[in-house]
């Protein structure tokens, strides 16, 4: 476990409400669409990864998804969205941890990631990643990063950004098969733009 970075993002969401933080979003629109073409039956097994307290497992419960795992290293964001949820989030499991260090228990359907993978900026953290989708995501990707005209930083953090051929190159290498890229202007609570591209894959 890096501790540092665990320390930064519960710092973050012990301090800071959700309007108070670029990623937030009322409803996740691109997500929510990709997540349903890809056709997955209502008990799928689907993962959002550094889902944090975003209100995506909002919708999903709400269009009837039974099967859904959240996973953050930030335990305060779990309990903040724990917490929205009430008696729903009984229905979810919940995993705190770093995804570098996430040993799965099972395998999945779907695998959502949107502002997680771009953390991993050094190529042995992207290799342990990369890895560990190979190994447990039987169905399909969804991955959300900055594009190369989005921001360089995130919450004070270095980020790695990707275009649609650095993306397909990297996921294709291991085992998966480009299926749609896409490009969202993200407005931020503040009112800023965030360029990020979107792309989902298939696996081989």
């Amino acid at each position: 476990m890096n501790h540092e970075l665990k320390k930064h993002w519960e710092h973050i969401y012990e301090n800071k409400q959700p309007h108070e933080v670029s990623w937030t979003q009322d409803k996740p629109e691109v997500s929510l669409r990709l997540i349903n073409e890809m056709n997955a039956s209502k008990d799928a097994a689907i993962i959002d990864i550094g889902g944090g307290d975003s209100k995506l497992v909002d919708f999903l419960l709400e269009e009837g998804y039974t099967n859904i795992s959240v996973l953050d290293i930030s335990e305060a964001a779990i309990n903040r969205a724990q917490k929205r949820l009430g008696e729903k989030a009984s229905m979810v499991k919940w995993i705190v941890t770093d995804i570098l260090d996430f040993q799965p228990e099972q395998q999945y359907d779907v695998w959502h990631d949107r502002a997680a993978f771009h953390f991993q900026t050094e190529n042995k953290d992207i290799k342990t990643y990369l890895q560990l989708v190979k190994k447990w995501v039987y169905g399909n990707l969804i991955i959300g990063t900055f594009s190369t005209q989005g921001p360089l930083k995130c919450s004070g953090l270095e980020i790695k950004q990707y275009n649609e051929q650095s993306m397909k190159n990297l996921y294709n290498e291991y085992g998966f098969a480009s299926l749609h890229c896409e490009f969202e202007n993200h407005k931020t609570p503040s009112g800023n733009i965030q360029h990020f591209i979107f792309c989902t894959f298939k696996k081989k």
